[in-house]
């Protein structure tokens, strides 16, 4: 008894530590998830005001702009996946691959290949591990994500568009990554990157009169312009939304564990308490039956 005594207190002693670790992995999510969520919130009115720019240029004007234009023949797709660093993150990273890889079976089934573009060394692991070639790779920067990343990200981006699916470049470029929606929800997103879609007016807006636009010094040298920035503050939109979302993501997970830690120690203190009453009791019997000998040994 003295030994199951032992291994239910190493037991106990484990689930508490455990729950200290996640208690403080739950409680420093959620402090970076309000900084994530600032973030997000601070970049929206840049994003929104160079996509309404995008958009009155591509719509007011005439101009066939390579970044605009859809080409006759898609032979090369990219795959961008945004994954985290860092795992204890419940399914984000899984569902995100598993989104990732979905998408590229449906490309596939359309006669495109596909090249891959992975964010986060969760996600290079995978790919890694399954020995599946990727074009470009990011890590270290998924936790608290910097626009410089983004503009990296971007310019590879680029450079692989412009070169084309015939010159070991691609033809169309889609991000995935999960969207931050709530604190127990994060949505995986595909949004096609290039070339680019500009949707203009919703129902509501659709009888809105548009204002004529002239454009300085012309269209084309203003979509040059401005269709990088785009495609730059898109990518760090993708980043800063993982990113939020994975630290709910996160918080989530270790609140479950600490949960889980407290079943634990509850479970274990009860059957602690049973051996040693089961011990106490044995010991009481051996007591009562050594005496009953004595007595009836006289």
């Amino acid at each position: 008894m003295g030994a199951q005594l032992r291994v239910y207190k190493q037991k106990i002693s484990s689930a508490q530590t455990t729950k200290k670790i996640t208690k403080a992995m739950e409680l420093i999510a959620a402090s970076r998830i309000q900084k994530a969520m600032a973030r997000v919130r601070a970049s929206s009115p840049f994003a929104r005001a160079v996509t309404r720019a995008v958009s009155a240029v591509a719509t007011h004007s005439n101009v066939e702009h390579p970044l605009t234009r859809e080409r006759p023949v898609i032979r090369r797709s990219a795959v961008v996946i945004f994954a985290s660093d860092r795992g204890l993150a419940g399914a984000f990273n899984s569902q995100i691959l598993r989104e990732g890889l979905e998408l590229s079976e449906l490309l596939r089934s359309q006669g495109k290949e596909v090249a891959y573009y992975v964010v986060g060394r969760r996600a290079v692991g995978y790919f890694q591990f399954r020995r599946m070639q990727t074009e470009a790779e990011w890590t270290g920067d998924t936790d608290t994500p910097h626009f410089r990343t983004a503009e990296e990200i971007a310019d590879v981006l680029l450079a692989a568009y412009n070169r084309g699916g015939d010159n070991g470049g691609v033809d169309e470029i889609h991000l995935v990554y999960n969207r931050f929606v709530s604190m127990m929800t994060q949505s995986p997103e595909q949004v096609r990157l290039l070339p680019l879609e500009v949707v203009e007016a919703d129902e509501a807006s659709s009888a809105q009169v548009y204002p004529l636009y002239e454009f300085e010094p012309d269209a084309e040298t203003v979509l040059d312009a401005v269709l990088p920035v785009y495609i730059q503050s898109r990518v760090f939109n993708a980043l800063l939304q993982s990113s939020a979302a994975k630290h709910a993501a996160t918080q989530k997970a270790m609140k479950s564990a600490s949960d889980n830690a407290d079943k634990l120690i509850t479970d274990y203190t009860r059957l602690r308490n049973n051996a040693r009453q089961a011990e106490i009791t044995q010991q009481i019997a051996e007591i009562v039956g050594g005496a009953d000998a004595l007595s009836s040994g006289k």
